[in-house]
């Protein structure tokens, strides 16, 4: 059975750094894109960041580059997202997922494009 856990979500100030994870079990992780998405209350679900099977290739939503950045452990089976210079509009839910690389030579943007989800992790971000 397939499950992606996130952790390290809280509650910090404005202006504050973060870093979440996703651990994944049940699949052969070297064989997926891992992603980042947030849900905010009443929004839809926004693509964060993406990165390929390997790590060659990454990238954040253009609203967020420059304060976040994606990254990968193929050893351990983990996804990470560091958030820097938090905004109080980063508060979400964020969601890892999981895409397998079949589906696409380079990590997807589109949620339709993932095949496993987390259960979330809430970041809250104070003024």
């Amino acid at each position: 059975q397939v499950h992606l856990v996130e952790s390290g979500g809280g509650l910090v100030q404005a202006g504050s750094s973060l870093k979440i994870s996703c651990a994944v079990s049940g699949l052969t992780f070297r064989s997926y894109h891992m992603g980042w998405f947030r849900q905010a209350p009443g929004k839809e679900r926004e693509f964060v960041a993406t990165i390929s099977w390997n790590g060659g290739n990454s990238w954040v939503a253009d609203s967020m580059n420059g304060r976040f950045s994606i990254s990968r452990d193929n050893t351990k089976n983990t996804v990470s997202l560091q958030m820097n210079s938090l905004k109080p509009e980063d508060t979400s839910v964020y969601y890892c997922a999981a895409s397998n690389m079949r589906r696409s030579a380079l990590p997807p943007e589109r949620t339709g494009l993932y095949d496993y989800w987390g259960q979330g992790t809430q970041v809250t971000v104070s003024s």
